[in-house]
């Protein structure tokens, strides 16, 4: 592949610090702009290759400044706004105007490539599934409000432009939801309980290999779901880490599905498969037994970091 001049927004998160390890040993230069509002400065060490900016996307001048600074060839834009469901103001002005300043940054320089991460809730609560990727939008969240809202921005752009509507991807530093929840638990025997909803799980290596796919082809742009499609109750969850775990999975209660939660979020893959060439292969055991094993490795943190000088 081409050396490429990569600036991510959100960098420091899970997926961005995981795309890092993966691009900077190839020799691409990377260029990151976070606020370490959800990501950890920890997993962005001084490294030949890569320039770390503090501060927000919804800040205009810093967001022309860092593209005038490092001249991109592509955008991962994977910085959002969603730890605290009742600010409105900072997911409107993050998700939403950072994501109109990203975008007008990149069309002043003439990227060749933007690539969006989109939350599965922008289909709030899904009338069919697996949901294809044509289903309607109707989010009833303030993040997936405010990521619909700056996907539609981006859609309507003109920018060389794919959005990624992401299944659970599970890897390094992931810290969130049912799997670490119950590893953490479990192994400090305390009770644990499932939520009745039921969700689909993808494995690092297999969304790593799509985003190789996606950033070399800028002739295929729209949006795509990125799924297995396959999909697991959350009992399905526990009992797999009790089984890794070597635990005879206790009773678990099954708790009702909240009024602000969705029963079941499995996606479509397949317009992926067919206009990337791309098929998941990790299967649900292992990309639970791999993410447990990580923990098992480094515990269930976000502040690691395996990153390598880059080639020369």
């Amino acid at each position: 592949m081409t050396s490429m001049r990569i600036l991510i927004t959100g960098g420091a998160g899970c997926l961005g610090s995981n795309l890092i390890e993966y691009w900077l040993p190839q020799g691409h230069e990377i260029f990151v702009i976070d606020n370490f509002a959800t990501g950890k400065r920890e997993v962005l060490p001084p490294i030949a290759g890569l320039t770390v900016v503090e501060g927000s996307i919804a800040n205009a001048e810093l967001v022309i400044n860092c593209f005038e600074q490092f001249q991109p060839t592509h955008v991962i834009h994977s910085a959002a706004a969603y730890k605290n469901p009742h600010d409105w103001i900072e997911d409107t002005a993050t998700n939403v105007l950072g994501t109109i300043n990203v975008a007008q940054a990149s069309l002043t320089h003439e990227v060749k490539r933007f690539v969006n991460f989109q939350t599965a809730l922008c289909y709030g609560r899904p009338n069919q599934v697996p949901i294809p990727v044509n289903h309607p939008t109707a989010p009833f969240t303030s993040y997936g409000i405010s990521k619909t809202a700056g996907e539609s921005y981006l859609m309507h752009s003109g920018l060389p432009i794919v959005s990624l509507r992401l299944a659970n991807i599970c890897g390094p530093r992931l810290a969130i939801g049912p799997i670490p929840t119950f590893y953490k638990r479990l192994k400090a025997e305390q009770n644990c309980f499932c939520s009745d909803t039921v969700r689909d799980f993808i494995d690092m290596s297999d969304f790593l290999l799509l985003i190789d796919k996606v950033v070399s082809d800028s002739t295929v742009n729209g949006v795509f779901n990125v799924s297995t499609g396959e999909g697991y109750s959350i009992k399905d969850v526990f009992e797999t880490v009790a089984q890794y775990l070597m635990i005879t999975p206790p009773n678990v209660p099954i708790m009702p599905v909240g009024a602000d939660d969705v029963p079941t979020v499995v996606l479509d893959p397949s317009q992926t498969e067919q206009m990337f060439g791309w098929k998941a292969q990790v299967s649900f055991p292992e990309i639970i037994n791999r993410q447990l094993s990580w923990y098992d490795a480094h515990g269930v943190t976000d502040i690691y970091s395996h990153l390598v000088t880059p080639k020369s």
